[in-house]
């Protein structure tokens, strides 16, 4: 994992600065980060996975665009963190995918039947290269913002210690009832 571009990143959110990576395979990730050197304080982390509908257009099917607000203002808070924003839009299998998985969800199917009847697994991401970001700014314990069981294996089978697991809930719209079951009946998720 090579860092290719640092700079400050003033936000809404407050002010970071925002890194560059690329992986030995040509994937590019981007990450936000805060105080990243200051030893004082144990870091929260988040690794956040690329949606589109969700974070950039505000759809109400997913809760992503929520976690990604409330990831930033809690390393905010924290006053030390990173963000990895993860290139793997709809866990893994792309937007046009993810758009003919929308199609499918319309008509009855839930997101792991949609993705299986594309000819997909339920969830495509592997999170080594972002365990290798985590590692490049030397974080040895971190304080995880994550609902997803499948993160925090990767994280703790990589030797990081997480020292609190910070769990993200919000209220549940029409919309994003369904997904959210889902996620926690059929993926384990943590809520």
């Amino acid at each position: 994992m090579e860092k290719v571009a640092e700079a400050k990143f003033p936000s809404k959110f407050g002010n970071f600065k925002i890194y560059g990576f690329k992986s030995e395979n040509g994937k590019e990730y981007v990450v936000i980060g805060k105080n990243v050197d200051n030893e004082n304080i144990i870091p929260v982390v988040r690794i956040h996975s690329q949606c589109l509908t969700g974070d950039t257009l505000g759809s109400l099917r997913c809760d992503c665009g929520d976690q990604l607000k409330a990831a930033l203002e809690l390393i905010e808070k924290n006053g030390r963190g990173i963000l990895i924003y993860q290139p793997e839009e709809g866990r893994g299998i792309g937007i046009l995918n993810k758009l003919k998985a929308y199609e499918l969800q319309d008509n009855g199917l839930d997101t792991v039947e949609a993705n299986e009847k594309l000819g997909f697994d339920p969830d495509l991401r592997d999170y080594k290269e972002c365990v290798e970001i985590i590692s490049y700014f030397k974080f040895k314990e971190i304080k995880f913002i994550s609902n997803n069981p499948e993160k925090i294996r990767a994280i703790e089978s990589s030797g990081i210690k997480i020292v609190e697991r910070i769990k993200l809930k919000f209220e549940k719209n029409e919309f994003v009832k369904n997904y959210l079951d889902v996620k926690k009946k059929k993926m384990g998720h943590l809520f």
